[in-house]
């Protein structure tokens, strides 16, 4: 769900690029089938295997921003959190729908105000300690009462009033008002034996003792900043164990170094920043025993603008430009935007063009402006947009702020992302245009400046989850820092009465139907304000070794991404190529394709909060 650093998640590096199977029945219509079968990539330095081990390595290019779940918003924090703790419900690969997690059903009150979960009996902590209802329990309460345990996903329990654990199995949440989200909450559920031991939340990054206790199909069993994340199967997974004995997520900075590491077979997969570039896929296109995944993503990519950090105390600070708190001035701005050059000469056609928060993938919640709505691109009428708010030329046509100084606008960027300088570029020749001048300031850690508010605007994206509440709520009042000195769930220091009243409308309507027509009121707000500019939608694409991963699951199957899932099904159902196990069916080194235009995944929220779509746990998997 971030991209500070990548929430999208880190704060994707601000933000960051965030994120939040079926049994052996069903498996062979949800796997990427890869052809050649070979031996099974061999340990490298830092994966730490031993001997035989099969050892599935995946090539990233954002590092950790946190190993705490009450921390982490980075989308390679989050997922390895997917991966190393269960939530009380998830995602099916095939279409999204909720599936049991942690908790095997759930019931509401008739009133909808409480919420009674049945806790599984068959998980175990990765200490031989069993998960219970008390482990859930403290964990919401934890982030209910220690504001530094509420850092990265408080948003969730905001409207909890009480939650409570009656039996082992059996976990109460008894809220305020109705809510929506309760059969989505993406929290991951901690061990409470380990982490009551914790004395600040704020600072404790789970980073110094391994193995880290968790209950999810892997085990983290080491980790070394900017370097790697290593993790063992579970091999008591309740779902059951991995097929892979390890999985190693091994941090590039360069993105060109990634990709040579797939071509000589240094690492299995490489996902890009958080996609590879045209370029990148291009060229290993036809490569022997490469194959390419290229499909519809759940990721925006977006420019936001500094509307002024502040926080919930009312205190401004930072040195965003003051021409910026104009909405005039924002609109113009992104007027001399163009989308679609953006997307054809950046992206290559790997994308769609932008608009709201929620990608088409989600089809119930995709927003699309109304043509007298939309800020099309149009130089001329930013140019006069800019002169009715004031910002006029002087003889050497540059645009002057009211202090009659020039505009120069500093743009955070992402060093590791190729697709930041490209769009950059474009953006210093057509604010040119109108006057202005552009400084691209391109850092390997954008997260403090942001914090901080020391830009002008920066490249933003997350990841979107089936259930948007998330990347919704980091943009309301709630979610700014308490003080200037701490950190907050914002994404931007957005805070509109308008908005935040949509958000609290959205949050207690169960009609899947009304709900979603609230979010894309949501999504216009932010679009008429112009504090975010989605320029596009990115396909995921990414690319593994057949010789080393037989079959994966994409989510959605049909065509979805493999790095960065709603879920563990990719790495959880990944076969290596000598296990002699025909999940996947055999086919020549090629490109997998996603099919943008014909494949939509219905995630609407009768869906979503059709709890109890079948009646025991064997029907459900």
């Amino acid at each position: 769900m971030n991209r500070h650093d990548q929430h999208g998640s880190g704060r994707t590096a601000h933000r960051p690029w965030r994120t939040r199977l079926l049994a052996a029945a069903g498996a062979g219509a949800l796997l990427l089938a890869s052809g050649a079968v070979a031996p099974s990539v061999a340990a490298k330095e830092g994966d730490g295997g031993d001997g035989g081990d099969k050892v599935l390595t995946v090539a990233v290019a954002q590092s950790v921003d946190s190993l705490s779940p009450f921390l982490a918003v980075r989308l390679l924090s989050t997922s390895i959190h997917r991966l190393t703790y269960e939530y009380l419900t998830n995602y099916d690969a095939k279409d999204n729908h909720v599936i049991p997690g942690l908790a095997t059903e759930w019931k509401s009150s008739p009133d909808k105000l409480t919420w009674t979960y049945t806790i599984r009996s068959d998980s175990k902590w990765s200490d031989g300690e069993q998960a219970t209802a008390e482990d859930a329990a403290w964990t919401f309460n934890t982030m209910m009462t220690d504001p530094g345990a509420a850092t990265a996903n408080g948003s969730f329990v905001g409207n909890f009033a009480e939650v409570t654990a009656p039996s082992p199995t059996q976990l109460v949440i008894r809220l305020k008002k109705p809510q929506a989200t309760m059969t989505a909450l993406d929290v991951p559920i901690v061990p409470k034996h380990v982490w009551e031991k914790v004395d600040d939340f704020s600072k404790f990054n789970n980073d110094k003792d391994f193995p880290v206790v968790g209950n999810g199909p892997f085990v983290l069993t080491d980790y070394k900043p900017d370097s790697y994340v290593r993790l063992k199967a579970n091999k008591d997974f309740w779902r059951g164990a991995p097929k892979f004995d390890e999985l190693v997520f091994r941090y590039y900075k360069d993105q060109d170094a990634a990709v040579a590491a797939l071509r000589k077979g240094e690492v299995s997969f490489v996902a890009g920043s958080p996609s590879l570039t045209p370029a990148q896929a291009d060229s290993l296109k036809g490569e022997e025993n490469i194959r390419v995944n290229d499909a519809p993503g759940r990721r925006f990519y977006a420019l936001a603008t500094n509307p002024g950090a502040r926080a919930k105390d009312g205190t401004r600070f930072g040195d965003g430009d003051p021409s910026l708190l104009d909405q005039r001035v924002r609109n113009a701005l992104f007027m001399a935007v163009d989308r679609k050059a953006i997307v054809d000469k950046v992206f290559q056609g790997h994308a769609v063009e932008g608009a709201g928060y929620i990608p088409p993938r989600f089809s119930s919640y995709f927003f699309e402006p109304s043509g007298e709505q939309e800020l099309a691109y149009d130089p001329a009428k930013a140019a006069q947009l800019l002169d009715e708010a004031g910002y006029r030329t002087d003889s050497d046509g540059k645009r002057l702020g009211k202090d009659g100084k020039p505009l120069d606008y500093r743009i955070l960027c992402h060093a590791t992302d190729p697709n930041d300088k490209a769009v950059g570029k474009y953006l210093q020749e057509w604010w040119g245009e109108l006057g202005i001048s552009v400084t691209l300031n391109c850092l390997d850690n954008v997260t403090d400046p942001w914090l901080a508010g020391k830009y002008d605007l920066a490249f933003d994206g997350w990841s979107v989850n089936p259930d948007p509440d998330f990347v919704l709520s980091i943009h309301t009042c709630a979610a700014l820092p308490a003080t200037p000195k701490d950190t907050g769930a914002t994404d931007n220091f957005i805070c509109d009465k308008k908005y935040d009243d949509l958000y609290a409308r959205q949050l207690g309507e169960y009609d899947a139907g009304k709900r979603a027509a609230i979010v894309k009121q949501m999504q216009s707000r932010l679009y008429d304000t112009g504090y975010m500019n989605v320029m596009a939608y990115p396909n995921a694409v990414e690319a593994y070794r057949t010789d080393q991963i037989e079959s994966i699951t994409t989510m959605p199957s049909a065509a979805g991404n493999i790095y960065g899932q709603d879920g563990y099904w990719s790495w959880w159902s990944a076969v290596p190529a000598d296990s002699g196990d025909s999940s996947g069916s055999s086919s020549s080194t090629g490109t997998v394709i996603g099919i943008a235009a014909g494949v939509v995944v219905l995630v609407g929220l009768g869906v979503l909060f059709a709890v109890r779509r079948r009646a025991s746990a064997d029907d459900r998997e």
